[in-house]
């Protein structure tokens, strides 16, 4: 098994075991998962090709539909109003 498939599915059990955290203590976790996610996939395409790129990215935006749909509104200045 390729070492990126190994570090793959350890980032999976850490961001199931985040998951399951309590809201206020998943920031610190989920902000190292959302960092280190681009680096893996980076990392699976080097070792298994670009479809298994294709897997992890759709993977990836299934995950953190929610923080990546929050972090783009913020980018694009359209934030809740207070």
């Amino acid at each position: 098994m390729a070492s990126s498939v190994l570090a793959s599915c350890l980032w999976v059990l850490a961001a199931s075991g985040t998951a399951m955290l309590p809201m206020r203590r998943q920031m610190a976790p989920g902000l190292a998962l959302l960092v280190s996610a681009p680096l893996l996939i980076v990392w699976l395409g080097v070792q298994l090709g670009w479809w298994a790129v294709g897997i992890a990215v759709l993977a990836f935006l299934s995950m953190f539909r929610r923080p990546l749909g929050a972090l783009l509104r913020w980018a694009l200045g359209r934030g809740r109003a207070a």
